[in-house]
């Protein structure tokens, strides 16, 4: 890519994020309700308080922190792109997006991302009330994993991306794709951490975990986040836990791209 061209792109994706940005801004209130629908991480810290959370390996305080990263995390990595995606094919809106010069799948980054900025004052002002409520919780990570985790965070949400954009072309076969995504939801909730750390997997379930995508979109970026006393009880170091990212990522985005052109022609093929 020349710099020309670089540049053109750029302006373009900066044109479309503030044109998704003033959109999410006029619905505030809903991204309010769809920050707090992500609450499930609270819900499974007081059931592992009220378990065994010191048999983990991690205290009250460390147990918090955990469930309180993920909840962030969980907050920037969400990808809603087959609903999108299933509704402006059915609706015929896919067709004038496929005639215009930036690929269409770039409108739902910036869609996601302008989505992302909006829920930023509330994600901030639910942790402020978390700490309130729990300041013994509280530990700063340090600047180098703050810096990791923001790194692994926007890392994950590609990799999430990735994911769901591969079910999303399965509308270009089938008007209901989202039903595949409620599937896929299943392994997502159990293996991605947020409803256990993964230290409370039995051995076998937790090394078949990890050779999943699933707990890299929450679980790793949520103990970078947590802080070192997290971190040591958990599966990951940070080189592997960055590396299984990157694989996946490389696996995933050429498979899109096939996918994608097999559904472009396919959907050409039925006359638009």
């Amino acid at each position: 890519m020349s710099w020309r061209s670089a540049s053109t792109w750029l302006r373009r994706h900066s044109v479309l994020w503030s044109v998704q940005f003033a959109y999410m801004a006029e619905y505030r209130a809903e991204i309010l309700l769809w920050a707090l629908s992500g609450v499930l991480p609270f819900i499974m810290l007081a059931v592992w308080s009220a378990a065994d959370g010191p048999g983990l390996g991690l205290g009250p305080s460390a147990l918090g922190r955990y469930f309180l990263s993920a909840f962030v995390v969980r907050q920037f990595t969400v990808v809603w792109v087959v609903w999108q995606f299933e509704e402006d094919a059915i609706q015929g809106r896919l067709s004038p997006y496929l005639l215009q010069p930036l690929h269409p799948l770039w409108r739902y980054v910036a869609a996601h991302q302008a989505e992302q900025a909006t829920r930023l004052p509330f994600v901030l002002l639910i942790v402020s009330g978390f700490f309130l409520l729990q300041p013994a919780s509280f530990a700063w990570p340090g600047l180098g994993r703050l810096l990791l985790g923001i790194l692994a965070v926007g890392l994950a949400f590609a990799l999430n991306f990735l994911l769901q954009s591969l079910i999303a072309c399965l509308c270009f076969w089938s008007e209901r794709a989202t039903a595949l995504e409620r599937l896929l939801m299943i392994p997502y909730l159990f293996f991605s951490g947020l409803v256990a750390p993964l230290q409370a997997f039995p051995p076998g379930l937790r090394q078949l975990a990890l050779h999943t995508p699933f707990p890299y979109l929450i679980a790793f970026p949520a103990e970078l986040l947590a802080g070192e006393s997290v971190a040591a009880a958990g599966p990951f170091s940070t080189v592997n836990g960055f590396l299984s990212l990157l694989i996946w990522l490389a696996v995933l985005f050429p498979l899109l791209l096939l996918l994608w052109r097999a559904g472009v022609r396919r959907y050409g093929a039925m006359g638009a």
